[in-house]
């Protein structure tokens, strides 16, 4: 298995710094705007982009939270799947939900987020914010208006994203036979 390197550690943390900018231009002090990531690694992302805005913006009142979508899923009954916590301790009615995955793909996983997301009430807008886009493989027309990085891959290649809260170290590689 050949591997290349898409995203070195210092390079990871200039995207992470790139995606919290473009964040506060569109939502400003984040008084209308909640951050949720998809369960299990989006919550990373979520997680990073929190600790970066707050440190940017300096204000601990940005709403955080994690949703997991596993019951939602297209495959539930196909795969063996682990459900995770869902935290959301504050309310999505009429705000604007910036909802965070780590890897776009073929788009089901954000469908289905999207179809929990509505369980907890009705945004007044949701934009998808993915660490790494891979544009050519969805099953779903589904598009991230915040992308860290755009790819080409066949569906054969595997994106391998590492935290440092669970790998030791920030990176993503591509992974191919």
């Amino acid at each position: 298995m050949t591997s290349r390197v898409l995203l070195n550690p210092a390079a990871f943390q200039l995207v992470i710094k790139r995606l919290a900018h473009q964040l506060i231009e569109v939502h400003d002090d984040f008084s209308n705007s909640v951050l949720i990531g998809l369960q299990p690694r989006g919550i990373y992302a979520a997680r990073r982009l929190h600790k970066e805005l707050t440190q940017l913006i300096q204000t601990p009142a940005i709403a955080l939270g994690e949703l997991d979508c596993t019951f939602y899923r297209d495959d539930f009954r196909k795969k063996t799947l682990h459900p995770n916590r869902t935290i959301l301790d504050f309310t999505i009615e009429d705000k604007n939900v910036i909802l965070i995955d780590d890897v776009l793909f073929t788009g089901r996983t954000i469908r289905s987020g999207l179809d929990a997301l509505m369980d907890y009430g009705r945004p007044r807008d949701i934009e998808l914010l993915v660490l790494i886009d891979r544009r050519l493989s969805r099953h779903v027309p589904i598009q991230a208006k915040y992308a860290g990085l755009t790819i080409d891959s066949i569906d054969s290649q595997v994106v391998k994203v590492e935290w440092q809260e669970t790998d030791n170290c920030d990176g993503v590689t591509l992974l191919s036979n």
